[in-house]
């Protein structure tokens, strides 16, 4: 069910843009967004800070396309997610020598110091790698490209993900793993 909540407005935004155009995908996304922050505000009793600042951009860079009447705000959006996630978890790091990444799953996850280092240390190196990736196929390709992009690019992070629970599973402590 999660994982539905999760893909449900990319999935919207993929399909109004295949049958109307990127204006219309971006007003679904919207409310689409909306909706997602709602049902899991009414699941969890919370957004997290990452739900927010997700609800915030698609919110600010969806109502400059519809306003403006120009794609590239929305095509920028994910560039500057990742990269303003990237330079917050790095100046956390070794300017703030604080680790968020701890920070926020420390309560869930019984890992070594070591290891939440390198996990930081990758969740930077990912952001920042999906930053740019994300603008060179905004600012490089076509729209109908970069909407592809965005459906078929949903591997890095899956991929990201399963490689970081096969990198952590090992240091876990007893029935976590």
């Amino acid at each position: 069910m999660k994982i539905l909540i999760d893909f449900f407005p990319l999935l919207l935004f993929f399909g109004a843009y295949k049958f109307y155009d990127i204006y219309v995908a971006t007003a679904v996304l919207m409310g689409a967004t909306v909706l997602q922050m709602g049902l899991i505000y009414a699941i969890d009793r919370r957004l997290q800070t990452m739900h927010k600042i997700t609800l915030l951009l698609i919110l600010v860079f969806g109502t400059l396309t519809l306003a403006l009447h120009d794609e590239r705000f929305i095509k920028w959006k994910p560039t500057v997610l990742y990269a303003a996630m990237a330079v917050a978890l790095a100046i956390a790091l070794w300017g703030m020598k604080k680790n968020f990444l701890k920070l926020l799953l420390g309560s869930q996850l019984e890992l070594p110091e070591r290891i939440w280092m390198r996990l930081n240390v990758a969740w930077i190196a990912y952001s920042f790698f999906m930053a740019v990736l994300n603008g060179y196929v905004a600012a490089l390709y076509s729209t109908e490209a970069w909407v592809n992009f965005k459906l078929w690019g949903y591997a890095f992070p899956l991929l990201f993900i399963i490689g970081q629970g096969l990198y952590i599973a090992p240091h876990l402590k007893g029935d976590k793993a």
